[in-house]
């Protein structure tokens, strides 16, 4: 089977190594990297460090409004797909590259499997709510990292295209915290102590884009009576200049890290406040307190599992939050059991699309619905 699968931001770099590894043992891949991330902090050191494998194609759409990113992606992605003919494309997560791609997919009658399907924040005043509703309409295959968002799909409909296969950033962490623990050194070129210091990350543009929330971070940050290190996206940099802000010396802002190092800051962290979905998730593989930036967040299991806490930007609740917060003992496998990946490999092995893109006989693999596929999608 030849599948072409998407990459663009972040999180979706670090998932295609993983994938990547399990898909190429028995398929041909063509990777495509949109560009939508274009800063050297934010792609190529993350192609580098974790060897993924060079992309075949780059899109170079860069940064611009989310019309005109998305308008950009679908023309280029457009031609790309015509070009290579792939049996299936698949996406990741909720970017922009996500929703693109799967329009252009979805008009060329290409198959499409989406990888973290069915996570919502019932705000669809987030961008991110909109590529994920779309992109959920659109697909053919579902891979949901939790029980959570299989129930949210199910409401919408969507049911015999379904699998829980877990979360494939598991995978990632399982595979890459033993690298991590012997090849980074942050916590040594820092001077940090383990267990002595706070994780901040910030880049949402609820937060970035609303002058009074960020300015209320800051305000946060700033009362704090302990050590913070606050990676700086590029966005979060360029909104914090606009508003003149100061920090006291305990926030010790530092540029973008690679996942590696980002992974020993987060492991020892003694609190990790975020507004990022990803790195809400690897606090929750990790065992570490979390608090969400946010107004709302995707990853409720967490928050259930009394591992998260959505604070807002109010200084007086977030203060709060941050001294008294404490997760229980118990700490469930919410996320699967990082196999992911191979779960999602014998998912499309499974896949005959030579007559009508229907599904072979069962193979074994767990499933909580049977997969039905015909030409079109749902």
């Amino acid at each position: 089977m030849k599948i072409l699968s998407v990459v663009g931001a972040r999180p979706e770099f670090i998932q295609a190594t993983i994938v990547s590894r399990a898909i190429r043992e028995t398929h041909q891949e063509i990777l495509v990297h949109t560009g939508q991330h274009y800063d050297i902090s934010l792609s190529q050191s993350f192609f580098k460090e974790l060897e993924i494998p060079s992309p075949d194609y780059n899109l170079e759409v860069g940064s611009n409004s989310h019309a005109q990113q998305t308008g950009k992606i679908m023309i280029r992605m457009e031609k790309v797909l015509q070009d290579e003919q792939p049996d299936i494309v698949i996406v990741r997560g909720d970017t922009n590259s996500t929703m693109a791609s799967a329009l252009a997919a979805s008009k060329l009658q290409i198959l499409i499997a989406h990888i973290e399907a069915g996570e919502r924040s019932h705000n669809r005043s987030m961008p991110e709510e909109i590529n994920r509703l779309v992109t959920d309409r659109l697909a053919d295959l579902h891979f949901c990292t939790s029980q959570t968002a299989m129930q949210y799909l199910a409401l919408e409909g969507i049911k015999d295209t379904v699998y829980w296969v877990g979360d494939v950033m598991l995978d990632a962490m399982f595979y890459y915290r033993p690298i991590a623990q012997r090849r980074s050194n942050i916590l040594e070129r820092m001077n940090l102590a383990s267990k002595n210091f706070c994780l901040v990350t910030i880049h949402r543009a609820a937060n970035t884009d609303e002058p009074e929330r960020l300015k209320n971070i800051v305000d946060i940050l700033n009362e704090v009576s302990e050590i913070i290190v606050f990676p700086v996206h590029p966005r979060t940099s360029k909104a914090l200049a606009k508003i003149q802000s100061r920090f006291e010396k305990h926030v010790r802002l530092i540029g973008p890290v690679g996942y590696l190092d980002m992974l020993m800051l987060e492991e020892h962290a003694r609190l990790i406040a975020t507004d990022s979905g990803g790195v809400q998730r690897e606090a929750y593989f990790l065992g570490i307190p979390c608090l969400t930036l946010r107004d709302e967040t995707e990853w409720i299991e967490t928050v259930e599992a009394g591992w998260n806490k959505v604070v807002g930007t109010d200084p007086e609740q977030a203060l709060y939050a941050w001294k008294h917060f404490a997760p229980p003992e118990d700490h469930p496998p919410l996320f699967g059991e990082g196999i992911a990946s191979q779960r999602i490999a014998h998912i499309l092995d499974s896949m005959d699309i030579s007559s009508g893109y229907t599904q072979k006989e069962e193979t074994g693999v767990n499933r909580d619905h049977k997969l039905k596929l015909t030409p079109g999608g749902l």
